[in-house]
């Protein structure tokens, strides 16, 4: 059962604390944060919480304070065994070492304590195991457990099967899940569903289950994700939403007004010389991109302007590098640090009182995420400025503004059943001991993501693990289990087991990334495959905010010279940008129906109701006026279809539900015209709709577009559509490798991933001709269907097609303006920014000549 927490009063707390953890705590704080007040006894009474809150409100000290109470209490007594009590678990690596630095503190002080009073304690160990902790701290932690682990979901399930260590983890008082929210949506989470659920098996006594996150929802699912179910009945959760006590301010900022009349070098100086002035307007200021080329190129355009330091912080530079960065802004020796998404978590960087997002975070929470890293303790205001240089981006930074501020968050879905996650776990219980099948299906099912697993498919994964398929021999697919069916039990087979499980265990897939390196040696950090195979000698690039010129490639390497002051001449990577989350596309969809319901006095209530500066109420005014002059405005009520025929005959369908479910639709769409019309069809996609793009004299009419809609066969067509793609490629060498099927390691030699990628094409086509219903085959389309294009959400928009929607189709002499940015992507020579504000211009031109200019 789930139940909403409740506070307690100071006096209530401390009465439950070890009295040295008291006497510590008053001397350092006035009174408990939110959070502390509501989890601490709580968990102290031996309840699972899940408690959610702001960054900077206490809660990691919330989730401690139980369990350092219980630890010094066994200390006193002389009662501390060599075993675990505590595990800590993280997804990221840099937060285990900040977690240890603020635990080692708090108890040095406290024996400094202990020893003016007389009182002897037992040393209290903390120890972080992760990937690269080294054999001899190992050995030590083997030798004498600590009693406190910090650990990663991977590590976590490497010790379980750790003959000697997983004995030391049988009395685990408290297992504490940080940063929940980062893992409850990916097959991260789904991979440490399961090693919780096979802690909870090895455990004597009572185990108590706290999880911290950040802004979140739905939290009853974020609750039954971290406490799972016993045996069939779920387990109860107190859940302290602790969000609503943070004060945020949040406002859209356009450094222009008129997004069509500005060449590219005009809209770049604006911007970034607005960014400077609200940099140097703040103490520290943190920035945030959507992609790692857009940071390397905001701090190449800041330095030119800010004469302080500033640093750029993404995934792809070096591990030396960014704790550099991470301990300068710690110390407050930059003004400002520009981030991908590597410092969304909650990594301690110190005092920020600005952060500035670049274009739309694409989800609510992910903006409150950003913006919560301002202003961090928990009386600041977080101050967050979210900068638009796009109509559809002012629109949608608009809405998600005022969800943000009134706390309606997206939902986040949990992905189910992943049968490439449950291999990796067959395999660790089968080293652990000998399984009935029972007994095992059992336990994963007492994981929430997979409560609903079906026993046959349970059971494929045992025919596939234990080599039943024996032609995959001929692909280097050996059997990893032993599997009796009629007995009805499975366990590991031969010695093997257990290294190809340690070396090959993670959900996370090796992206090919090519190192950086100097002439001299120096590793500068990495960049993508796509990008170094264009590079020509010669070729200038920029990476961690300096300029590199390429100078050959060599083996996975490139190798470059510093060109300091030299203008880039490769504009840097494009990586995927985040998708448009679906619960703010639907609310996106009704403001459109608001507007045009109210377009004549717009100006004002845009004001009023979304806090916008003039210059951006009249763009996002203008911007409506002049779809609704030239076209039709879609909203959530009505669905605009519009043909622009001619060279090429464009489809444009405004379905505004994310790039995720437009994705799906598109596909199916443009596969059943290619049937209808014996050709090929061109689509490209984004956030607020498709366009179907048909040779000469190829054209739909009204009756054959509308004939699109239907939803039966729909997921087989989808599939079909899928046939010969790269993601269907790509989407299966990762779950392949995450099966275990190809193994990125074999006896500590690495697989490259170019490797990795033929034995899977190989694989993939031999399935596909014999087993279609192969688990790994299986997981490859529930992934692509379920997880990267939210079927569900494009299913669930369609069966309103037609009832609550009603279509709209449109004959149009040029695209419309808000059809603008998916025409450009379909113009394949519109490459550079320079060209695409050109094209932008033109059409904007050419609209304005049709409704007469006047707007």
């Amino acid at each position: 059962m789930i139940i909403r927490a409740k506070p307690y009063s100071d006096s209530e707390i401390l009465s439950v604390m070890h009295p040295l953890l008291r006497e510590w705590f008053l001397s350092k704080f006035s009174s408990f944060t939110p959070p502390q007040k509501y989890a601490i006894v709580e968990s102290h009474l031996g309840r699972n919480v899940l408690i959610t809150s702001p960054t900077g409100s206490g809660k990691t000290l919330a989730a401690f304070i139980s369990s350092l109470s219980m630890l010094l209490n066994k200390a006193e007594k002389n009662e501390l065994s060599d075993e675990v009590q505590v595990v800590y678990v993280s997804p990221l690596k840099a937060l285990n070492n900040d977690i240890r630095k603020n635990l080692e503190e708090p108890l040095k002080e406290i024996y400094e304590l202990a020893e003016k009073k007389g009182i002897e304690l037992q040393e209290i160990r903390i120890a972080v195991r992760t990937g690269d902790t080294d054999a001899n701290e190992r050995q030590k932690q083997m030798k004498k457990p600590p009693h406190i682990l910090i650990t990663t979901p991977e590590t976590l399930a490497i010790t379980l099967c750790s003959p000697k260590f997983s004995k030391a983890l049988r009395n685990v008082k408290f297992l504490i899940v940080d940063e929940i929210h980062a893992m409850a949506e990916n097959k991260r989470g789904t991979h440490l569903s399961l090693s919780m659920e096979r802690l909870q098996r090895i455990q004597l006594g009572k185990m108590v289950r706290i999880g911290l996150s950040a802004t979140i929802a739905p939290l009853e699912d974020v609750a039954r994700f971290l406490v799972g179910r016993e045996y069939g009945v779920e387990r109860d959760c107190v859940v302290a939403d602790v969000t609503f006590e943070k004060k945020t301010d949040i406002k859209v900022v356009s450094p222009i007004s008129d997004f069509f009349n500005l060449s590219a070098e005009e809209i770049s100086e604006r911007l970034y010389d607005q960014i400077a002035e609200l940099v140097k307007a703040s103490k520290t200021a943190l920035i945030f991109t959507n992609t790692r080329s857009a940071t390397e190129r905001v701090v190449y355009h800041l330095k030119k302007r800010i004469q302080e330091p500033i640093r750029a912080h993404h995934s792809s530079l070096s591990r030396e590098v960014r704790l550099e960065v991470e301990n300068e802004l710690k110390e407050g020796k930059l003004k400002c640090v520009v981030s991908s998404t590597s410092l969304e978590l909650g990594i301690d960087i110190g005092y920020i009182d600005l952060v500035i997002l670049i274009g739309s975070p694409k989800s609510i929470n992910r903006a409150l995420q950003r913006i919560g890293r301002s202003g961090h303790k928990l009386h600041e205001v977080s101050v967050g400025r979210i900068i638009v240089l796009d109509p559809d981006d002012l629109v949608e930074c608009t809405v998600l503004t005022k969800e943000a501020i009134n706390r309606n968050l997206d939902r986040i879905r949990i992905p189910e059943n992943c049968l490439d996650v449950l291999c990796q776990h067959v395999v660790g219980m089968s080293i652990e001991k000998k399984w009935s099948v029972e007994e095992a299906l059992a336990l994963v099912r007492n994981a929430y993501p997979y409560r609903n697993l079906r026993r046959e498919d349970f059971i494929s994964v045992l025919r596939y693990l234990s080599g039943e398929f024996s032609e995959l021999e001929r692909k280097n697919v050996y059997a990893k289990i032993w599997f009796d069916e009629n007995e009805g039990v499975f366990g590991r087979r031969g010695k093997m087991a257990r290294p190809i499980y340690y070396l090959n265990v993670g959900t996370i897939p090796d992206e090919v990334a090519i190192g950086v390196i100097t002439k001299e040696g120096k590793m500068v950090g990495k960049v993508e495959e796509d990008f170094a195979e264009r590079l020509v000698a010669g070729d200038i690039f920029v990476l961690a905010g300096k300029t590199f010129r390429f100078l050959k490639s060599k083996g996975m390497n490139i190798i470059v010279e510093e060109a300091e002051g030299e203008k880039p001449t490769v504009p840097s990577w494009f990586s995927e940008q985040l998708p448009l989350s679906y619960d703010l596309a639907l609310r996106i969809q009704d403001f459109r129906r608001k507007m045009e319901e109210r377009i004549e006095d717009a100006i004002d209530w845009l004001k009023e109701n979304y806090e916008l500066d003039d210059k951006s109420a009249n763009a996002i005014y203008r911007y409506f006026v002049e779809q609704k002059l030239f076209s039709e405005i879609p909203t959530d009520k009505k669905l605009v279809i519009e043909k622009f025929e001619g060279e090429k005959n464009y489809y444009f369908f405004h379905t505004l539900i994310g790039r995720r479910a437009n994705s799906a639709i598109s596909r199916v769409f443009a596969y059943r015209v290619g049937l209808m019309k014996n050709c090929n069809v061109q689509m490209v996609v984004n956030d607020n709709g498709f366009a179907l793009i048909l040779p000469p004299y190829r054209f739909l009419n009204d009756a054959e577009i509308e004939s699109l809609f239907i939803i039966p066969n729909f997921e087989e067509h989808l599939i079909r559509a899928l046939d010969h793609t790269e993601l269907l490629r790509r989407r299966f060498r990762h779950v392949a490798v995450r099966s275990f099927m190809i193994l990125r390691n074999y006896l500590g030699r690495e697989k490259s991933v170019w490797k990795q990628q033929l034995n899977a094409d190989a694989i993939l086509s031999f399935l596909k001709r014999f087993y279609p219903d192969f688990p790994v085959i299986e997981e490859t389309y529930r992934e692509i269907l379920e997880d990267s294009m939210e079927i569900r959400n494009a299913l669930d928009y369609l069966s309103k097609v037609g009832k609550e929607i009603e279509v709209k189709i449109a004959r149009t002499p040029y695209p419309s303006p808000f059809a603008f940015n998916l025409f450009v992507l379909g113009e394949e020579d519109v490459v550079l920014m320079e060209d695409r504000r050109k094209v932008l211009k033109e059409l904007h031109e050419k609209v304005m000549s049709v409704i007469g200019g006047g707007s």
